[in-house]
């Protein structure tokens, strides 16, 4: 059997599995380039790392039901020798709130849900008030609660361990940026790095995450992949929510268990390209998430910011659904990016396609076919309406 050599520009979570998946399971030579090792504003690293089958379609669901189970048993698929690795996974679920006018669409998407095996279960407002005494449901008229398959995770130790992985397999990692394509034909023959140094390859992937837009406009196809800045506010309450899981208000503003206290956010107020992450936006927390936090869990009127941080989400404006797949009119280019926000939670189970993919082998990893990026130039989006 031929060795396959894959240059994999980005090692971020996505860059990081499918370098794993290719060095463990089909010996591939992976080369994987990342500018910035020490990942300090990575998205990766600053993920909010939470895991759901809600979503609206069933490419997203069977994804996430492929990644939990992965993530179930990481110690073992990610042991380097006595080395197991762990990210505290826990599995509260998530609980979507709907108006009477998101009741259609909650109920449409849980058609999808079960119909993908999805433990997903519409609450009406009495029995959101009974299973979740400390909720107030004024307002509401459904909720979609997912009572298993669903939580969270430490996303930064998801990714470090696929890295260690891939490198104990004989993936090497190298520092360095990533300037331009060297091509021959319809064939993609090296990457070169703004150093000069280039990197040879017989296939490549491009996983840069939010900055992958320039890079793939040098192969024709120029991603609507964009880095959007996210801001997370870390809380200290006196509040005790028995059994809460992440919660999804109708007004965007979500919150979740952390440690010992929780993290909540919100959609921006201006969502600009590129806006710095050292910008949070306090009156974001102020005059949004704490008043409809206040009102949605009346524990919540004591509490205070302990800390905040802001991360990259990679939107795709296409319809925020990831490009996984050959990107046309290349035969040897592929991308793995714009994934939306969902991408460290379902970096496992494309990275496991990606690399069946690439190398030519077989998986039990769901098929990444509806999310091609042919589908861009065919303006056929894949909408996914449930993006946080």
């Amino acid at each position: 059997m031929v060795q396959t050599s894959v240059v994999i520009v980005g090692g971020g979570v996505m860059g990081a599995a499918t370098a794993c998946f290719l060095a463990r399971d089909h010996g591939a030579r992976v080369t994987v380039i990342e500018r910035d090792p020490s990942y300090t504003c990575a998205s990766s690293a600053l993920s909010a790392s939470s895991i759901r089958q809600q979503f609206s379609t069933p490419v997203n669901i069977a994804l996430s039901q492929w990644s939990l189970r992965f993530m179930q048993r990481v110690g073992d698929e990610l042991a380097v020798g006595d080395d197991r690795p762990q990210i505290g996974l826990v599995e509260p679920g998530y609980l979507y709130l709907a108006t009477p006018a998101g009741v259609d669409a909650m109920r449409a998407s849980h058609e999808v849900q079960r119909a993908a095996g999805a433990d997903v279960h519409l609450l009406s407002p009495l029995q959101l008030q009974h299973r979740f005494d400390w909720l107030a449901v004024d307002g509401l008229a459904l909720g979609s609660w997912g009572a298993s398959g669903e939580g969270w995770f430490d996303g930064p130790a998801l990714m470090q361990a696929l890295r260690r992985k891939a490198v104990a397999c004989g993936a090497r990692f190298v520092k360095g940026e990533a300037s331009r394509f060297v091509t021959a034909a319809d064939r993609v023959v090296a990457v070169q790095c703004t150093t000069g140094e280039l990197h040879e390859g017989d296939a490549f992937v491009l996983a840069a995450g939010a900055w992958s837009a320039s890079l793939s406009a040098q192969l024709g196809l120029e991603l609507p992949v964009s880095p959007r800045k996210r801001d997370v506010f870390v809380l200290d309450t006196p509040a005790v929510l028995p059994a809460c899981p992440l919660v999804i208000d109708p007004s965007g503003v979500w919150f979740r268990p952390e440690g010992r206290g929780f993290i909540a956010g919100a959609p921006p107020r201006t969502d600009e390209p590129d806006e710095p992450l050292d910008r949070i936006d306090h009156a974001l927390f102020d005059e949004w998430i704490w008043p409809v936090l206040a009102a949605r869990v009346p524990a919540f009127e004591a509490l205070r910011v302990r800390s905040c941080w802001a991360g990259y989400y990679e939107i795709n404006a296409f319809d925020h659904n990831g490009y996984a797949g050959l990107l046309p009119g290349w035969r040897n280019a592929y991308a793995a990016c714009g994934f939306s926000g969902h991408g460290m939670q379902h970096a496992p189970a494309v990275g496991c396609g990606m690399a069946a993919l690439l190398a030519g082998g077989r998986t039990d990893a769901p098929a990444l076919d509806p999310l091609a990026p042919a589908r861009l130039l065919e303006n056929r989006p894949l909408v996914e309406r449930h993006i946080i």
